[in-house]
């Protein structure tokens, strides 16, 4: 067989072993999450320039895509846990194939949802309890949205792939110029400027759409200048069901996890929507503020992560097991930091978004509660993610099915119905899910099972190093 041409842009991109360090792979993983963040926050601040209704619907609809997005995160996440552990071990081959075979399989399902979104989309918000303006501008933005939520999958695999290389910034240069394009978008869509129509919110739902279309064009370009190992056109076509295998193993478990968790988050949408307009406005704000908190631990969950399937396919589960406590740690301290800031300023920061008094007195309430959330959830972020890169992604599913939905849910009737705690009650019901799973998860990473779940088993003695730093 041919042998397969390689990029001839850096020299380090043939050396498996090209050291990884947490701080390097985490900064740019971090702004890129921002810049992600930031994207719902720029809409959700031009569109309350419309209405609290604009905002609440955008919010519903939204709770719809991001469970989409984590039906794409199977193949995406999946993928990139296996390409790590085969670049650990040395299989740069390997790593370029399961990298294109995890682009055609997520625009497929991507093509699928889409489908979904244009025909069933009205129904299924109506299910949502949704009445009057804010359902209708959650219908315009979820038909927009979801019908081209296919270039989002696409995203999906593309940044994947990247990230496990060890191009964490390259990555993040592309989502400052999508969020670049979608911030100017929207000025000129949402609120008829530089010559374009007053569109509303369907016109932050084209320029989110246009964003992304024009992001795929430079992450393809960027995939083809950092590989090892060039993908040949013919990959894209080569459905090789051991690969294939692999990547849901991993993928199906941890996708399924995380639609559960947003699942039960509709569940408390439900739930807010009897509290009336002001509360699910207050929760709207609320959640995108908290998303700050938590940035820091979903950075450095993900540097780990990358590390960890390097380590694991290099056969050093030693090095994975203390770089993972040093990673929570870590997390931990930047939680607590952020957590004080934004509960210092929380009334300030509501009113960024409305000058309500209502929303801002609940929403400034519940973000109080953070210091009970967010602590647990940032250790989960931590370990969960550790846990799939070894290999382990049922063990987080289990605790999930009995934590969240057999838990929580029902903890938060009885604390929202039974005890009237409003949004604080539906905060302190996430909390206690949160909290659960920080301990199981803790006991089932210092137990070291997850050690034999490893996919790809080393052919080298002699791996290069991974360091821990």
């Amino acid at each position: 067989m041919k042998a397969a041409k390689t990029a001839p842009v850096r020299a380090n991109d043939q050396q498996p072993g090209k050291e990884l360090h947490l701080f390097s792979l985490t900064w740019p993983i971090f702004f890129e999450i921002f810049l992600f963040m930031l994207m719902g926050i720029v809409d959700t601040l031009m569109l309350s320039e419309i209405s609290d209704n604009a905002v609440s619907g955008v919010g519903a609809a939204n709770q719809f895509l991001h469970i989409s997005i984590l039906i794409l995160e199977v193949i995406g996440n999946g993928a990139s846990i296996v390409v790590a552990q085969y670049i650990g071990s040395r299989k740069f081959m390997e790593a370029s194939r399961i990298s294109a075979l995890a682009v055609t399989m997520n625009l497929i399902v991507g093509l699928a949802i889409s489908g979904v979104f244009i025909a069933m989309g009205h129904r299924m918000l109506e299910t949502m309890n949704l009445r009057g303006e804010i359902l209708e501008f959650a219908k315009s933005y979820l038909v927009i949205v979801g019908g081209a939520i296919f270039l989002q999958a696409i995203i999906n695999s593309l940044a994947a792939i990247i990230r496990v290389h060890g191009y964490t910034k390259e990555a993040m240069y592309v989502s400052l110029g999508m969020n670049i394009i979608h911030i100017v978008g929207n000025y000129a869509l949402i609120f008829g400027k530089l010559g374009m129509p007053q569109l509303g919110v369907e016109g932050a739902a084209i320029s989110s759409v246009a964003s992304r279309a024009l992001a795929i064009v430079v992450f393809f370009w960027l995939l083809y200048r950092i590989m090892a190992v060039r993908i040949e056109w013919q990959y894209y076509f080569a459905l090789s069901k051991s690969y294939i295998a692999k990547i849901l193993k991993i993928g199906i478990p941890s996708a399924l996890e995380q639609v559960m968790y947003h699942s039960c988050q509709m569940v408390f949408l439900f739930y807010a929507t009897f509290l009336g307009e002001a509360s699910m406005a207050a929760r709207q704000y609320a959640g995108n503020i908290s998303m700050f908190i938590y940035l820091f631990a979903f950075a450095i969950g993900m540097g780990t992560s990358i590390i960890v399937g390097r380590m694991v396919g290099a056969g050093r589960p030693d090095a994975a097991y203390i770089r993972v406590w040093k990673s929570a740690r870590s997390a931990s301290i930047a939680t607590l930091v952020m957590i004080a800031i934004i509960i210092t300023f929380r009334v300030q920061l509501m009113s960024i978004f409305t000058d309500d008094p209502e929303i801002i007195r609940l929403g400034a309430q519940v973000l109080l509660l953070s210091i009970v959330l967010e602590t647990g959830r940032t250790i989960n972020i931590i370990i969960v993610n550790s846990l799939r890169a070894s290999g382990d992604a049922k063990f987080p599913l289990w605790v999930g099915m009995f934590t969240m939905v057999g838990m929580s849910v029902p903890l938060g009737y009885v604390l929202v119905f039974q005890l009237d705690m409003g949004l604080a009650g539906i905060w302190l019901a996430i909390a206690a899910d949160e909290w659960m799973r920080a301990f199981i998860m803790s006991y089932r990473w210092r137990s070291r099972s997850w050690e034999k779940h490893a996919l790809v088993k080393p052919d080298v003695a002699d791996q290069p190093p991974v360091p821990a730093h």
